[in-house]
């Protein structure tokens, strides 16, 4: 017994180290602000997803009349929003076959349905602003928060063209950011439809940035669109037990106690 309760002590520590490794070993993104309740972002978001990413990646738990859910008639959905099915309650499949996708980029895309309770919102937003132009990849690009990814930028003509500075021997010029991580020094080297430059050459991202925040908020729904509904029926639970449960148990035990006191 006493052999037994050693050896779960010991894989518990072991297990709690190696979670704290891993967990140090994650990289501190800039915080983005999600409001799923805001159904401008989300309407906006879901345009971008099925507009740019749903050519080549699917979210195959996610239906396009979950769709309605954020204020979107049916008749929306068909004309603006679906590109790859005629039926509304299908799910959204990739315009891309997987063997097309295994050819032209090595590996079949991922499916997204659960890419930001896997990865974060954080990270998604750091992703979708940290592609660069680097001509030893295959489609011209990498990526500061994935290096050698395999994609190339779905955004490039809003976000413009980002490059790296390199040194006076080709090597990248490396600083901290904010959150005390090493990453290379980034400019942008063309401007696109989101971003622009002042006559001082700072690149100025904020309607990018805001572009961005609108698809990663709609892929943080499509993650579990049920997510709003079950925190408002939280909420209308947690007012009736205060409004109803609370003063009901008050008195009774006011009566259960009133020969005591």
């Amino acid at each position: 017994m006493k052999n037994t309760l050693k050896k779960w002590i010991v894989a518990f520590a072991l297990a709690t180290s190696a979670g704290m490794a891993g967990a140090g070993s994650h990289a501190a993104y800039e915080k983005v602000d999600i409001d799923l309740g805001d159904q401008v972002s989300l309407q906006r978001g879901a345009q971008i997803f099925t507009n740019y990413c749903l050519s080549c990646h699917s979210a195959s738990n996610m239906r396009f009349n979950r769709l309605r859910d954020i204020g979107l008639s049916e008749e929306e959905i068909k004309n603006n929003l679906m590109f790859t099915t005629d039926k509304v309650g299908d799910v959204m499949q990739s315009a891309m076959s997987p063997a097309d996708a295994k050819k032209w980029f090595g590996a079949a895309p991922p499916d997204l349905s659960l890419i930001a309770r896997s990865r974060g919102a954080d990270y998604l937003y750091a992703y979708m602003r940290g592609f660069y132009k680097d001509p030893t990849r295959p489609t011209g690009w990498n990526n500061t928060v994935f290096d050698k990814v395999g994609m190339p930028h779905p955004l490039w003509q809003q976000q413009g063209v980002q490059a790296m500075e390199l040194d006076a021997k080709g090597s990248p010029v490396m600083i901290i950011d904010e959150h005390g991580n090493s990453v290379p020094k980034m400019y942008l080297e063309s401007t696109g439809t989101m971003t622009r430059k002042t006559p001082e050459g700072k690149a100025i991202t904020k309607e990018y940035d805001e572009y961005v925040k609108d698809l990663v908020t709609f892929m943080v729904y499509m993650g579990e669109p049920a997510q709003i509904e079950r925190k408002q029926i939280g909420y209308a639970v947690m007012i009736f037990l205060l409004a109803v449960m609370l003063p009901l148990a008050y008195f009774l035990k006011k009566e259960y106690w009133k020969d005591v006191h």
